[in-house]
């Protein structure tokens, strides 16, 4: 880390001097080490003596750094070319990296299949069995459902979309669109179906992919109402596949038009006429291949469009660098289609190892059942939520008297930030010889900022160290960094898995410049509070800094949840609402506080109001959106242009006192949010 940043203000709250959890027994080995001798090796000019001296390279020479890592994981192209970055260019003009390249992000997925008897997939959960995947029938399978999308018009650009739960075919669909050169966005089975539509409405996708039924928590739920919304919702479409992922599917009985069976659709090319080899496009380095969703707080769901080539580069990365991880390895995260952990998993094909599938509670048939996959798989990288290792935790459930876990080398978490007793909790109940690896990053950039690394040890409370290649610094100010200080994430040198754009943005990208460059002119703003301890180099995440709402760790946007009760409040007597989290005291979560103004001002929100809100919200959006509280306001604090403060009433109700600016309309409404009964903590 560059000390001649390090500020003498501190935060005594936290450790600079955390305790030691667990050392690598032999750091000689991983594939960290090995990259830093390499590089110490090529470049002997640099002193590249310990980490701190790598990532310090790694920032400032982001056109060796990255060819270097090209080189290193293997990437698949048909051309690298010399370019790889203009390091004069601004950063959000969204420069272009390896801008001769061509390569295909499935290829990158499906090299494995020359070894065609390894297992590739396994797929399971809750009330499923095992299925083993190899390699080379994830080929043929990769094959035929691309053939039969081209056969349908699916060309490069097209959309691709799925609502759908964690299963293999999400992955054998998704690794045919992006052999083409389609683009994939998925969401999962729990989303309502008007948090659906505000996405992929907006990017009009030409095929969709859905389930008959899902089994969450010991029910089975009929997916099929649901989805003849969503697809009457979309006229764009021309084919819906449907898998019967529960029981049969009774095509007949459904009022879906232009529905086809996943096994049918795969039969639309005939045996006879299909190629012997998948033909992967062969794309440039920036070529859209996901369209990923993150709410604000205004407005639909942005559409965040990420190249293929850039979430390549950036995962191979921290899976085989950062992680350790190749083809000897089995992969496990506990995901949904909906979230950035999807792409995470499933990109641990590129590296070759065997990644598991699990689809419904990660606590049926019993607390234990994640801890017994991970003996009878075999697993040895474990991912999981910062909630579900509390939530093991509260439950007195401890996986190390219960599982040998002999084979399981890392354990993973993210979503929320990992407090500090859930790091003893890990090592004291789980497993004492494992690299526990709390990492953050976002939806915005599919990956990583800071996180894992196999070459360092784990202190108590800390993500072990900042991502090479990420040069992200904590502001306090406008060019101001800070250490052992609470201050502002931002990114200030470019990073090839950059969003490429926001879909339907314009050629202004007002959109994307409005999303991570509105705070800083040309540098990365990423909206979370973050402390950088300048002895370890770790880092501890504090929570976001703007009104992205983030309970249980799912983030969403309150635009979600206007959205929804929007429409029942001219019926209801609501005039306006405000949406905010309230962090939860003690603990690193926060709850969703949903307020009402009423245009009588006489009038109570009634329970009854209530229980309409909270279960229009459970049906249309998700569980995880419903607000713990809705309560009644009589103001709502406005700005000059016309936004709802989000911000600043959070910070009031965190316990923060906040001076009302200029900006407000009607600052006085501000008084109205400190010491609310029912949200003293």
């Amino acid at each position: 880390m560059t000390t001649e940043i390090v500020s003498t203000l501190t935060d005594n709250s936290l450790p600079t001097n955390p305790k030691c959890l667990w050392t690598p027994s032999n750091p000689q080995d991983t594939q960290m080490e090995k990259f830093r001798v390499l590089m110490q090796t090529k470049y002997q000019d640099l002193k590249l003596d310990n980490y701190q001296a790598l990532w310090k390279w790694s920032v400032q020479k982001p056109d060796i750094f990255w060819s270097e890592v090209w080189d290193f994981t293997n990437i698949i192209a048909s051309k690298k070319g010399s370019h790889v970055l203009d390091t004069t260019e601004l950063m959000d003009n969204i420069p272009v990296w390896f801008k001769d390249a061509r390569l295909n992000l499935a290829e990158n997925m499906l090299w494995a299949k020359k070894d065609s008897e390894k297992v590739a997939i396994i797929a399971t959960g809750e009330g499923h069995g095992r299925r083993f995947i190899t390699y080379g029938q994830l080929y043929k399978d990769v094959l035929k459902f691309a053939e039969a999308l081209k056969s349908l018009g699916v060309e490069k650009g097209d959309r691709v979309a799925a609502y759908i739960p964690n299963c293999a075919e999400a992955i054998i669909a998704m690794l045919a669109t992006t052999s083409i050169g389609a683009i994939w966005s998925s969401t999962s089975p729990d989303f309502g179906t008007t948090g659906v539509l505000d996405r992929f409405a907006q990017i009009q996708p030409k095929v969709l992919i859905s389930v008959n039924s899902v089994i969450y928590n010991g029910k089975t739920l009929n997916h099929i109402p649901k989805l003849e919304t969503v697809v009457k919702g979309l006229p764009c479409i021309k084919k819906v596949v449907i898998i019967p992922f529960v029981g049969e599917l009774e095509l007949e009985k459904y009022n879906i038009p232009s529905s086809v069976s996943w096994f049918d659709f795969l039969q639309t090319v005939p045996e006879s006429k299909l190629p012997s080899e998948i033909e992967f496009a062969q794309l440039p380095f920036n070529h859209p291949a996901f369209i990923m969703f993150s709410s604000g707080t205004t407005g639909l769901p942005k559409c965040i469009v990420h190249s293929g080539a850039g979430l390549l580069l950036q995962l191979k990365k921290e899976h085989i660098i950062h992680g350790d991880m190749g083809p000897d390895d089995v992969f496990f995260y506990y995901t949904t289609t909906g979230w950035m952990m999807w792409n995470w998993l499933v990109s641990g094909l590129s590296v070759g190892a065997t990644i598991v599938l699990w689809d419904g509670s990660p606590f049926k048939p019993a607390p234990t059942s994640l801890w017994e996959l991970v003996d009878e798989l075999k697993v040895t990288h474990f991912g999981t939520s910062a909630k579900y290792i509390q939530s093991v935790q509260e439950a007195n459930v401890h996986p190390m008297e219960i599982c040998k876990l002999d084979t399981l080398k890392a354990l993973y978490s993210t979503g929320s930030p990992l407090k500090p007793e859930s790091y003893d909790f890990v090592y004291q109940h789980i497993k004492k010889d494992i690299m526990l690896g709390s990492i953050t990053g976002g939806t915005d950039i599919c990956s990583l900022f800071a996180g894992h690394n196999a070459a360092l040890p784990v202190y108590r409370g800390e993500i072990q160290s900042i991502c090479l290649g990420m040069n992200i610094q904590s502001w306090a100010d406008a060019n101001k960094p800070v250490f052992a200080e609470p201050a502002d994430l931002v990114c200030v040198t470019p990073f090839p898995c950059m969003p490429v754009e926001m879909y339907g943005d314009g050629p202004a990208r007002s959109k994307y410049k409005s999303a991570y460059f509105d705070v800083y002119p040309n540098i990365w703003y990423h909206g979370d509070f973050v402390w950088i301890n300048p002895n370890t180099g770790g880092v501890v995440m504090l929570g976001r800094s703007d009104g992205t709402l983030n309970p249980n760790g799912v983030r969403f946007g309150s635009a979600e949840i206007y959205n929804v009760v929007d429409k029942l409040n001219i019926e209801n007597g609501i005039e306006d609402t405000l949406c905010v989290g309230q962090k939860i005291k003690n603990e690193d979560d926060e709850r969703v506080i949903l307020f009402l103004k009423m245009k009588d001002s006489k009038a109570k929100v009634t329970d009854e109001l209530v229980k309409k809100i909270k279960t229009t919200i459970r049906a249309e959006l998700t569980p995880r959106h419903v607000p713990a509280f809705v309560l009644a306001i009589s103001d709502i604090p406005y700005t000059i242009n016309g936004k709802k403060v989000e911000v600043a009433v959070k910070k009031i109700l965190s316990g923060q006192k906040v001076t009302a600016t200029g900006t407000l309309v009607n600052p006085e409404s501000l008084d109205l949010y400190y010491n609310i009964p029912e949200l003293v903590q």
